[in-house]
This record gives C-alpha cells, structure tokens and sequence, in this order.
C-alpha cells in the first residue's frame, strides 16, 4: 500500500462533488426533526449498501451504522459520525439553491451538509478500498441538536471495536475554504437548569404581608450573572444564562411562584461542575436571604467536545493538504454544545470547523436563524480534509 497520497485521491473527490450538493439539496428540502429522522435514515443506509457497506438500521433509535473493510487486510476501525436531524424552525424565503417544503422543520444549522460530506466520504474511501486496511465506520446520528442521540448509539454499540471517532461541523462565521482546528476544548458542555423559586402570595397593595417570588427571582438572575464575570477567569469561555421566566397571574397579586429556566456552558469537566454547583447555592443563598424557599433541578445535557491533541494534528495536516497552510487557523473554544463529546469522551478523535460563510457575504444570519444557509462550497473542503485525515489512520 501506499504510504502518501494516492494519486487517485484528487479525481475521487472531484468526482462525488456533485452527489454530495445534490444530496445537501435533497435533505434540506426535506428536514426531520430529532427522533424523526426515517426518511434520511432509510436513505444513507440504502446509499451505503449500495457503496458496499454492511448496515445497521435502528441504532439507538434512527441511526445508523455502516462498516466497510478495507482492501489491505487488518487494521484499526475509525468512525466518521455525522448527525441528522434538523431544528423546529420556519425557512424564511431567500435567494438561495434549496428551501424546506416541511413547515415547522428547517436545517438551520448546517446538517444536511453533514450528512452530503459522510456519504461523500463513504464514496470516496469506498472507491480507494485497495489502498488502505482496517475498516471505516459511519455513523449517522439522530437527535443532536437536543443532545439525545449519542448516548442511545453509543449503548447500541455504535462505539464498539472503534479506536478512533472524527467528525465535523460546517461553520458560517468562518469563510468557506479555512479549516479550524484544536487539540483541546472546541465546544462547551450545554446543561439545563431549573429553579422554582417559592413565596407566598397576597395583594398587590399589601407588599409587606406577602414574601413576594418575583422580587426574589429578579435578586437571583442578577446575582447568577456574577458566576462567569467574577469566578470565572476572563480567558476561559463560560456562559450562565436565564432563558425563561414564568410567574404571576395578574398585575395587582404578589406572585406565589416564579420558575426560571436557564443553561450552563462550560470548556471543561472541572468548571462545568464548579459552575452547576454554584448556580444552586446561589439561588439558595440569594432567594433565602429574602425569605423565599427554592426547588432546584440541573438536567445534565452534554460534556464539553474535547479533541485528542494526536488526532487534532492528524487533522491539522490533512486540512493543510486540502487547502494550503494559509487557511487553517487554531480553534478557540465556543460555548456552543453538541454531543459529539459523548463519543470524544471514550475515545480519543478530534472535531474540527469547517467554513461554510459565504465571503461575499459579510454579514451572515447565524446558526439556528431562519435565513441562514451555508455555502455550498464549503462540502469539498469537509470531504477532502476529513478524507485525508481518515486515510492517515487507515494507511
């Protein structure tokens, strides 16, 4: 086997680039929610059988698993992951190729491209079967985007025998043809918080008879924002939000009850505890000092994405195959989440950024937004740098 690029590498790539916009366009006209994933689910297993892989349906749900060897005998098995479903978002019209045709569903962050680059990548390696050994997993995962399809797969067996795991993501604050990569944190951990915060009612006008939840619940927004500005090291990306407030039934009642609802994000294991354990003394703490009682919940989502600093430089290299030195950059840690770090956390891999802005377009809506919309240039750079990356393994 060969030990450096195949000099059929380039005229595979070139020739699945087609297919892969083609399916882009296809998945986004048509884009299911988390768990509702058959119709994409039913067609990366029939387009991997057809490529030669052996399939498994219905894992952990909708996912799916496909395993070829390859040509040159035993080996390690690496597995490429890509998840599937969309956001409950409506389209708005825009000058683009493709819009959805699914009311209340939209790819409004760019999966449909993850899933064209996966079946890309099956292609490719499928079409280079001879040239490297050991076998390549794809994983085509469900329910990302609420943190709850990894897990499931993952207790399915989707992990099993894998040595390594790679995976994407396409990036829309980053130009399409730059590369992003990170031997550390690239994603924060993405938690749910629950506070109930509990008084006791009375009239509007008779404030002093009642331990009004309200005022109590407005002391402890404020005092969670303190969390991240003063104990937590300005270098360190972390986020304490309050997404959602309810209480009150009418204008002249002091309020019984308030609910807040919020998320942690943390870059590590370390601050993610210290940080869900704050936001609970803090709503004691501040909520009793104004004779309010509190019911706390945390709902653990997800970890913190961290890449493998061996793998992260596998795929430093591979992107500066793909696209020269001057287009990949160091990725600094971003307080979104994502479940990847399910499968980053037993097995070392690396997730890494992929441009996907339009340059002509400075001003560009952001991920979950209803206009937004990748460049579809952006898929031969994830295709060719993930290639690239696998085949270091593979060889």
């Amino acid at each position: 086997m060969s030990s450096g690029p195949s000099p059929r590498l380039d005229a595979e790539l070139a020739g699945v680039t087609g297919r892969m916009v083609e399916t882009r366009r296809d998945l986004h006209r048509h884009p299911e929610l988390s768990h509702q994933e058959t119709r994409t689910a039913q067609m990366v297993a029939a387009r991997c059988r057809e490529l030669g892989f052996s399939v498994r349906e219905g894992v952990g749900g909708t996912g799916v698993v496909a395993d070829l060897a390859g040509g040159g005998g035993s080996g390690p098995t690496v597995m490429y992951r890509a998840d599937m479903d969309a956001l409950p978002v409506d389209e708005t019209t825009g000058v683009r190729p493709v819009r959805s045709e699914a009311p209340g569903a939209m790819h409004a962050c760019g999966h449909d491209g993850h899933v064209a680059i996966a079946l890309g990548v099956g292609e490719v390696m499928a079409g280079l079967r001879d040239e490297w050994s050991g076998t390549l997993r794809l994983c085509f995962q469900p329910a990302e985007e609420i943190a709850d399809g990894a897990v499931p797969m993952i207790e399915a067996g989707a992990l099993e025998g894998v040595e390594r795991v790679l995976g994407l993501h396409l990036w829309t604050p980053l130009d399409t043809g730059r590369v992003a990569v990170t031997g550390g944190s690239l994603f924060g951990s993405a938690d749910e918080f629950r506070i109930v915060i509990r008084g006791t009612g009375g009239h509007g006008g008779l404030p002093h008879l009642s331990i009004d939840a309200v005022v109590a619940a407005a002391h402890v927004v404020v005092a969670l924002q303190t969390l991240v500005s003063r104990e937590v090291a300005p270098d360190r990306p972390a986020v304490v939000s309050v997404g959602m407030i309810r209480g009150g039934r009418a204008h002249n009642v002091i309020a019984e009850a308030v609910q807040l609802d919020g998320t942690v994000r943390a870059p590590d294991q370390a601050l993610r505890e210290s940080l869900m354990r704050r936001v609970e003394e803090v709503a004691r703490a501040v909520a009793g000092g104004l004779r309010a009682q509190v019911d706390f919940e945390m709902v653990a989502g997800c970890p913190p994405v961290v890449n493998d600093p061996d793998s992260a430089e596998t795929v430093r290299r591979a992107a500066v195959e793909a696209v020269g030195e001057a287009n990949v950059e160091f990725a600094r840690p971003l307080t979104v989440g994502d479940d990847m770090a399910c499968f980053l956390e037993r097995v070392p891999g690396c997730y890494f950024l992929v441009g996907a802005g339009d340059p002509a377009r400075p001003v560009r809506p952001p991920h979950h937004h209803a206009e937004f919309d990748i460049d579809e240039g952006a898929l031969p750079v994830g295709l060719s740098t993930a290639t690239r990356a696998l085949l270091a393994w593979l060889r």
